[in-house]
């Protein structure tokens, strides 16, 4: 082995020691916190039915199937299906991601500096405090892939890395389509860059074309599904139209912007966390704009700019869509990265040492600061009444009304649908099946928009079939929006259920509503 190729291979080593380690303390601090029986819910729910057998987005409704089967692989391999082996294979791939982050940051460092190690550390950090919300590490993770595959093609563009970034950008879309739409645009816009100012040539058709190709092998489990499993093409197709009826990817929400904040009613900490958080969306379109411009700029002017820098920038708007689509907290990590990194190169090959250290320490922080009110770590150590239950075998530290939520699914199911019976909850706790090891009687397990009626019948034949035990339906405005109210958003399959079901109890407000089939145990 060269002097060089152990250079290389012993800076991998440390960039996967530095992501174990990370990953690993952060699990062994927050793995047991928090529980979420919506999002989480969701995927827990989609991995173990394929555990079981059954197959995303024909069998039940799912996300693009890679994450699924990411997880359900690991159930398999440790012959656990609970929430703590979910968050561990979620862990797992976490540390795929954060190594591709580490490794994009770290090409923009002085080789041999002794400060290299500190600087990624606090990087890590930085990276680490956005991954929330923690089901959604896989796009986070997916996200700064991306830009590790565009930052090795920009380092040397060759027919090998073109087909690689295809494969990798094929890849992510297994996981989710929108990330194969932001990896593909990423890409079209670093090819552009690349040919920016210089003669027309073929080797760049000749390298979209090997990259197309690279694309078409990485989504082939994908293609594959919907050439062999019965029924999957039609579901896959089904999602789209259905998407596309929408109009949106995502239900809108407005833009946090800094000043839209009520300075003088909530407090200074919370007022600074928004204030933040607004600037935070300012940040992604300066950034995915601003510095777009900048770097074409510059390369028709022929000066240097560091490849793993334009593979940040060409990234940083197809992701900001992410942010914008649902201007939440969360969504706003899962679009951010491309601005971290970039953020993180700049400062590495910046001059002043002053400027670099204060800048990466004070990144950091205010990242900290801002995450803070929702990571689970945090929340089960500072906020009063957090409980102890026990989920799939694991105690797990929850908030009041979700440790509520649990015993209430609890205390149904050994009512009125024993000994394995099936029970409807609709429509947003999908992860109410898994903590009770049901199977959803229905496709529709997050009802989040509304459906017409040839679906709703549909599932009101699946619901028959089932013969639930009991109904629970949280009929509240989603987002405070009366048409996203269960009742209004899927108004014959709520009539079949007042008009097949006895009331049991109507609470909180009249939106927490439970039924009971004719035929279950009797109201205590």
């Amino acid at each position: 082995m060269t002097d060089a190729a152990r250079d290389h291979a012993l800076k991998y080593l440390a960039l996967m020691t530095l992501s174990v380690l990370f990953v690993m303390a952060n699990f062994w601090w927050q793995g047991h916190d928090g529980f979420n029986l919506w999002d989480e819910g969701y995927l827990w729910y989609g991995a173990k039915q394929i555990v079981a057998g059954e197959i995303p987005l024909r069998d039940f409704m799912a996300y693009d199937p890679g994450r699924y089967y990411w997880s359900a692989s690991y159930f398999m391999l440790s012959g656990d299906t609970g929430i703590i082996s979910l968050r561990t294979s979620v862990a797992v791939f976490q540390v795929l991601g954060l190594y591709a982050g580490l490794w994009t940051i770290s090409s923009a460092l002085r080789k041999g500096n002794c400060y290299n190690i500190l600087y990624l550390c606090i990087a890590a950090v930085t990276l680490m405090a956005w991954a929330y919300p923690r089901h959604k590490i896989f796009d986070i993770s997916i996200s700064m892939i991306i830009v590790a595959g565009l930052t090795y093609l920009l380092q040397g563009p060759s027919a090998r890395r073109y087909f690689l970034l295809g494969a990798v950008v094929g890849f992510a879309a297994v996981f989710g389509r929108n990330h194969g739409v932001y990896g593909a645009l990423a890409s079209f816009l670093a090819f552009v860059w690349l040919r920016a100012g210089a003669p027309a040539s073929r080797s760049l058709w000749h390298g979209v074309g090997v990259w197309a190709a690279g694309v078409i092998v990485g989504y082939m489990p994908v293609l594959a599904m919907c050439a062999f499993v019965p029924g999957y093409l039609d579901a896959f197709m089904d999602t789209i139209v259905f998407m596309l009826q929408q109009g949106n990817t995502n239900l809108p929400l407005p833009i946090p912007w800094p000043w839209t904040v009520g300075f003088g009613t909530a407090g200074v900490f919370i007022e600074t966390r928004w204030f933040l958080i607004g600037t935070c969306f300012i940040a992604l379109i300066a950034f995915g704009v601003g510095a777009l411009v900048w770097i074409f700029n510059q390369k028709l002017r022929g000066r240097y700019v560091r490849p793993e820098l334009v593979a940040a920038i060409c990234s940083g708007l197809p992701y900001s869509h992410y942010a914008f689509a649902r201007a939440d907290v969360g969504h706003l990590a899962q679009g951010i990265y491309p601005l971290l990194l970039g953020t993180f190169i700049m400062l590495a090959a910046g001059r002043s040492r002053f400027i670099r250290w204060f800048s990466v320490i004070a990144i950091a922080f205010l990242s900290v600061f801002i995450l803070a009110d929702w990571q689970p770590g945090v929340l089960a150590r500072t906020k009063p009444g957090w409980e102890k239950v026990t989920v799939s075998g694991s105690t797990l530290s929850m908030d009041p009304s979700t440790a509520e939520a649990v015993k209430l699914l609890r205390d149904l199911t050994a009512r009125y649908a024993q000994n394995g019976r099936p029970m409807l909850v609709l429509p947003f706790w999908p992860g109410a099946y898994p903590l009770l090891d049901r199977q959803a009687p229905l496709w529709e397990i997050y009802a989040l928009s509304p459906r017409d009626e040839k679906f709703q019948r549909a599932e009101i034949e699946r619901i028959k079939k089932a013969d639930p035990g009991y109904v629970l339906v949280f009929d509240m405005p989603m987002d405070g929006r009366e048409e996203l109210r269960y009742s209004n958003s899927h108004p014959i399959i709520d009539d079949y259920i007042r008009s097949h079901f006895e009331v049991i109890t109507n609470s909180v407000g009249g939106a927490l509503l439970t039924y009971k089939s004719v035929d279950a145990g009797e109201t205590q």
